[in-house]
């Protein structure tokens, strides 16, 4: 059974920092590559960043790069995502997320329950 669980959430203040831990079971996972998702209040998904099956190469999206570093530990089936300079707008749930293949050109196929981020004063 595929098992994606997060961990590290909680809450900070603006300008702190954040790292989320996605530790992973079931399947191999030096053999996929990796994503964060996340969702804030009343909107929808938002790719966060992804990285290649053995964090060769990294990806963020626009608001997220230089204060966000995506890793993975294959030895230890766990992926990484490191917040710093948090914003309140980064206030969200965080997935973790399965890809079908080594690199994320291959779609999304398993999520984990998230965990949520709070930026707040």
């Amino acid at each position: 059974e595929v098992q994606l669980v997060e961990s590290g959430g909680g809450l900070v203040q603006p300008g702190g920092s954040l790292r989320l831990s996605c530790t992973v079971s079931g399947f191999t996972f030096d053999d996929y590559a990796m994503s964060w998702v996340r969702q804030a209040p009343g909107k929808g998904l938002e790719w966060v960043s992804s990285t290649t099956w053995n964090g060769a190469a990294t990806y963020y999206g626009e608001s997220m790069k230089g204060r966000f570093t995506i890793s993975r530990d294959n030895a230890k089936y766990t992926l990484y995502l490191q917040m710093n300079s948090l914003k309140s707008e980064d206030t969200a749930v965080y997935y973790c997320v399965k890809h079908f293949g080594k690199t994320r050109a291959h779609g999304m196929d398993y999520w984990g329950q998230g965990t949520q981020v709070t930026v707040s004063s």
